[in-house]
Formats: C-alpha cells, sequence, structure tokens
C-alpha cells in the first residue's frame, strides 16, 4: 500500500530535475521508495532524459539458457500468469515475470497500447533493472525486495512516464528472491487494487515453490482460523523428520515469528507447544481435522501436518497437471525438464516433434510420457523402429497392403502401422535409418494424411501427431543427400535434444528413482564411494546401460544385504568406474582448473548476493559467458 499519493506529474518532473541537476534531495511529500530509487538511478549514471542505449538485453541461445535457468520459477508462475490475465484482460495492460536480475521471462498481453520501440523494451530479453531502466516496478521491487508501484512521472526515464506499474517479489521456500510478478499497462488506466491482486499472485506462486521444493518433507499448513487451511492466504511451514525447519512460505514465518534467515536454525519444540511427534500421530489418525496449536509467544493457530504425498492444495486456480506422466519422469535436471516443458505445449498442436540424443538417453520413454500427457493419450501408441525392420519389408510394414500384394501376404491383408496409429501417436524412431526410396512415400502421407496400402489405388485418411526419434545429425544429413531435405523440415516442427546421462545434473536423484523401480519393496541404497564412482563416470550406454548395471546389482544382492557395494558391480564396469575415479584424482590439473573456475564463480555470486551481472563484473567477464558457466 502506498504511504503517499501520487503527486501531479509538474511537480514530480520538477522534484525529479532538481536532484539531477542540483543535488537537492526529493520533498517529504514524495514517497521515500521512489525518492531512494531515483537516487540509485543518479548513481548509476543515468540521465532521465535522452537516447537509452541498454547493453544488458539477452537474445537467441542466451535469452534460452537463461528461460532454462530460471524453469522452475517460470513453470510454476505461468498457470498464476494466466490466471492473472483474465483479471486484466480488458484494462490494456501486461502481466509479466521477470528473473532475479530484472531480464523479462514471460509476457502476456496485448502490446497494442506501446509504440515500436516500447515494445522491444517489453518483450523477454529485455533488463529492467534499476541500472538499466532507472526508476520502474520491476528494478525497484528486486532494489527494495518489497511490493512496489510506480506510476507516470514517477519514473525515472522520462520516456517511461506513459507507464503505470506494479510489482511484487517472489521468494523461494529459504526465502531466496526468484524473480518479479509485474502489471503494466498505460497510466491513464490505473487502477489502486493492482497492487494487491499482483501481490496476490506472487503469493500464490510462492505457495507453489514452497510445495515443489519441500515436497520430500513433511508439511505444516496453518492459519489462524481452520477455515483458512489450503487458501492463499495459509501459512506454511516445511520440516524435515527430525522437526528443523527447512522451508516456508512468508505467512507461515508471520504466524510463528521468524525471518528466513532463522531456516535450519529452529526446531519444531521451539514453536509450537505440542510434542512433533505427537502431531504426526494425530494427523495420521484424523488428517483431514486441523489441530489447535501455539506459540510460546501465546499466538493459537489451526494446523495440519502431513507428509506432503498427502497434501491437498485448494487454492482455486486452474493450474497445469504436477503429476503427468512427464513430471513423473523429472528428477530436476534443468534441460530435460526443458525439452519436457517445450513438448508438453506443442503435442497437441498438430506440430510434429523431433527428439535428439545419444542412444539410450530414453527418447522412446520420453515419447511415451509425451503420448500419456496429450489429449490423444487413450489413443493408440504406435511405435517403429525405422533401424530395426528388414528394408523390403519396411514399407509393407508402415502403409499396410491388400491381399495377394506380393508373394507370401496373409489372404486378408494388413492395415500397416500408419493407420493402426489413426487418431493416436506415431513413434517414429531412429528415423535416420529410414531409406530414402521410403522416405518419398512417408513425406506424401504426412502431406495429404492418406495411406495408400501395397497392391491398391484406394487412399485411406489417417489423422495422427508424429513423433519422430534419431541419434543422428539429420540436417548433416540432408546437406549430404543421406536425408530428403523436405522431409526434415516436414518432421522438424519443434526439436528437442535430451542430455547425455553425463550431461545430466541429477544423477543420484535419478539412479535413486531407477533402483527403487527395479525394487519397489527393498529399501536398496548404494554405497557413498560407489554412488561417487558412478557419478564421474562418462556412460556411454546412457541410461540404458546404468540400468543394466542397477538391474544386475540388484541380482547379485544376498538376501541380508540392502546396499548396493563395489562387491555387485559387473567386473568391467568395476574397473571402468575405478578407472574414471583414478583419471579425476584432486591432483588431476584438468580437475583443479574447473574446480577454481567453479568457485570463483560460486564466490563471486555469493558476494554479489546473486546478482549475475554484479558477479559478471567481478569476474571480468560479460554476463552472457556467465551464463553460459552456469549452464
Amino acid at each position: 500500500m502506498r504511504v503517499h499519493s501520487i503527486l501531479p506529474t509538474p511537480q514530480l518532473r520538477q522534484a525529479r530535475l532538481q536532484l539531477v541537476e542540483q543535488g537537492i534531495f526529493p520533498a517529504p511529500a514524495i514517497d521515500a521508495l521512489v525518492s531512494r530509487s531515483w537516487q540509485r538511478s543518479l548513481a548509476a549514471g543515468l540521465s532521465p532524459i535522452g537516447r537509452l542505449d541498454c547493453h544488458d538485453n539477452l537474445a537467441g541461445t542466451h535469452l534460452q539458457r537463461a528461460r532454462t535457468l530460471n524453469h522452475d520459477l517460470i513453470s510454476h508462475s505461468e498457470p498464476v500468469m494466466e490466471y492473472l490475465f483474465e483479471q486484466v484482460s480488458h484494462s490494456h495492460s501486461m502481466v509479466i515475470l521477470a528473473d532475479a536480475q530484472g531480464v523479462l521471462m514471460h509476457t502476456l498481453g496485448d502490446l497494442d497500447f506501446l509504440n515500436k520501440a516500447e515494445r522491444v523494451a517489453l518483450r523477454c530479453g529485455a533488463s529492467w533493472a534499476e541500472n538499466q531502466r532507472g526508476t520502474n516496478a520491476i528494478g525497484t521491487a528486486l532494489a527494495e525486495t518489497h511490493d512496489v508501484e510506480i506510476n507516470g512521472a514517477e519514473h525515472y526515464l522520462d520516456r517511461n512516464g506513459f507507464l503505470t506499474c506494479v510489482a511484487a517479489p517472489i521468494l523461494s521456500a529459504q526465502g531466496k528472491l526468484m524473480g518479479i510478478l509485474d502489471i503494466s499497462g498505460d497510466h491513464r488506466s490505473r487502477h489502486p487494487h493492482t497492487l494487491g491482486l499482483v501481490s496476490t499472485a506472487a503469493r500464490m506462486i510462492e505457495n507453489s515453490l514452497v510445495l515443489s521444493a519441500c515436497r520430500q518433507h513433511i508439511l505444516l499448513q496453518l492459519h489462524s482460523r481452520p477455515e483458512g487451511i489450503g487458501c492463499v492466504a495459509q501459512g506454511m511451514l516445511a520440516f524435515t523428520e527430525d522437526g528443523w525447519l527447512v522451508g516456508a512460505n512468508r505467512k507461515g514465518l508471520d504466524f510463528v515469528g521468524l525471518h528466513h534467515e532463522d531456516m535450519g536454525a529452529v526446531q519444531w519444540a521451539q514453536l509450537f507447544d505440542l510434542d512433533f511427534q505427537r502431531m504426526l500421530s494425530l494427523q495420521q489418525r484424523h488428517v483431514t481435522r486441523p489441530c489447535l496449536l501455539h506459540t510460546p509467544q501465546g499466538c493459537a493457530v489451526y494446523a495440519q501436518l502431513h507428509h506432503q504425498s498427502h497434501v491437498q492444495q485448494k487454492i482455486t486456480l486452474a493450474a497445469r497437471p504436477t503429476t503427468d506422466a512427464l513430471t513423473q519422469l523429472d528428477s530436476g535436471d534443468a534441460l530435460w525438464r526443458s525439452a519436457a516443458d517445450k513438448a508438453r505445449r506443442v503435442i497437441d498442436k498438430g506440430i510434429a516433434l523431433l527428439v535428439t540424443g545419444e542412444s539410450g538417453v530414453g527418447k522412446e520413454l520420453f515419447a511415451q510420457a509425451v503420448h500419456q500427457c496429450s489429449q490423444r493419450k487413450d489413443k493408440p501408441f504406435v511405435a517403429i523402429n525405422c533401424a530395426a525392420l528388414p528394408e523390403h519389408l519396411i514399407e509393407a510394414e508402415l502403409f499396410g497392403y491388400v491381399n495377394g500384394a506380393f508373394t507370401g501376404a496373409t489372404r486378408q491383408g494388413a492395415p500397416g502401422r500408419l493407420r493402426e496409429a489413426d487418431g493416436g501417436i506415431l513413434f517414429l524412431d531412429e528415423i535416420g535409418d529410414m531409406p530414402l526410396s521410403l522416405q518419398t512415400r512417408l513425406l506424401r502421407v504426412l502431406q495429404e494424411r492418406q495411406v495408400t496400402p501395397l497392391g491398391s489405388s484406394t487412399p485411406v485418411a489417417v489423422d495422427f501427431n508424429l513423433i519422430c526419434a534419431t541419434h543422428q545429425n539429420l540436417r548433416q544429413a540432408a546437406e549430404q543427400g543421406r536425408f530428403r531435405t523436405d522431409l526434415y523440415y516436414r518432421i522438424n516442427g519443434l526439436t528437442v535434444q535430451l542430455p547425455a546421462l553425463r550431461e545430466r545434473s541429477d544423477f543420484q536423484a535419478l539412479t535413486e528413482r531407477m533402483l527403487h523401480d527395479l525394487a519397489p519393496d527393498m529399501a536398496l541404497s548404494i554405497a557413498p564411494e560407489v554412488m561417487a564412482a558412478m557419478a564421474r563416470f562418462t556412460w556411454p550406454g546412457n541410461l540404458r546401460q546404468l540400468s543394466h548395471v542397477l538391474r544386475t546389482a540388484v541380482a547379485l544382492l544376498d538376501e541380508h544385504e540392502s546396499q548396493i557395494n563395489w562387491i555387485h558391480m559387473p567386473d568391467d564396469v568395476s574397473q571402468d568406474l575405478q578407472s574414471a575415479q583414478c583419471q579425476t584424482a584432486p591432483d588431476s590439473p584438468a580437475q583443479n582448473l574447473y574446480e577454481l573456475s567453479r568457485k570463483a564463480i560460486q564466490q563471486a555470486l555469493e558476494n554479489a548476493r546473486g546478482n549475475v551481472s554484479a558477479a559478471a563484473r567481478q569476474l571480468g567477464i560479460s554476463r552472457q559467458t556467465l551464463y553460459r558457466k552456469l549452464q
């Protein structure tokens, strides 16, 4: 809520001019937050008038890397932004999401109220940090870590005076600044309730982030009234199995009088009068009944405590499903998650999907999960390995045939795999190995959506979504004449690349999940030194090789054993793992160089409190280079 009313434009411009030209601090009538921001903008060397040169904008691959790094923020914010835009869709406004450096990550809205230059400034990749664009809601909310409204001439740059903007910071479960949610529009359409709307939406995003980040912990939902549990205004506290506080939303911390800095240093017994194990026991017997708890300060709150698997979030918001087939495969790698997010978006829009990656990275498993996330999940998923079919049979296998089409054909004929996929999804694995003669026929089917069986002149209509996969570089193959160029562009509606196992950041979580899938009734683990060696190994066979190794190790366990160790590894794998361990010993110069680089970046980010631009300046590299190294 604003402390001061908005002053007339001439008075604001006069105060800003006095600050810039004479160093006179703004009068007390001007909001203190705006006054502080003007002074920071002046210190950054910005001029309120004249041409603006922003050199910190991102585009192309640099923007994509930034979006990948901010995947959690974007994926949890998009459903809320869509809901928020419904509330302001007729007000000539935009809903904007920026990252923790003020770079726009996602926007919704109509740009018609902007001229051509201003449209560029409000597109993804543009930086709205204060040191780039002066006082504005996004940059000032970042600087103040507080909800902000900047209207008209309160903007430091005169060129932004036509805007009215409100913004609210988004914090993680541990209090880290994740980004900024903003609504911007024509200053003539300002509404006093917009700030409250944005603030509430930011809390919804924070609640979603807490639920996701703390899903391995025990969650406490609390409110001053029992009916408030599950609503957007509820408090949320996350505890470890032994009662340590490890995550929270802002409302939850308010209820117990704590700050995010207290995370990891406070136990349940310091917060509530009821014993932690006693509370767990009560909630297991009465899952839906809130308990009344008292804090040491005498505050009474109603609370429900449960493992995340039992949490029911009751916020009335049509959010993206969090338990679809792709989510179930997601073990935390940002590159894999980015590919899944893109595939999920296009599969129901008639866009062909091309999945690339090394052999064994799980391309068919990924395609099956995409099918289960689509509107055609109840229809067939027909998978064909183009590299495994004999060349003289592949045409009949794909297109079908009628009685007597060729010697050996069955009397009743066959529909062919393309017709079997009608209504569902056709998955062509290793499409790079399809003979050129067959590529011509496939291209015709994709263009006409009709199949003509062998021995027939009557085409049959087909309707399917297409997913193809390959480990080859199809663009290079097309340039060399080994793959039809027109077919390449027909199947390449969207290309997603699955990372190799050695490139993934979620190796341990992925391995533990695969181990659980192999032996769901056994509480198995891997010895730390073995897990460390596995994590260093390059895994040329990727997930397929890892799965075979784990399956063998489980089979070699004795009945009384629950931990996989060196003795359970196949001899050749054990030798490979220990050889890799020797090659990456601490006295290796390459390892030392990598560690020095990693530690330098980590230290610079800590010194800059997460500000990538400031960290890049400290390291003497560009922000784009730092993004690449972070990736």
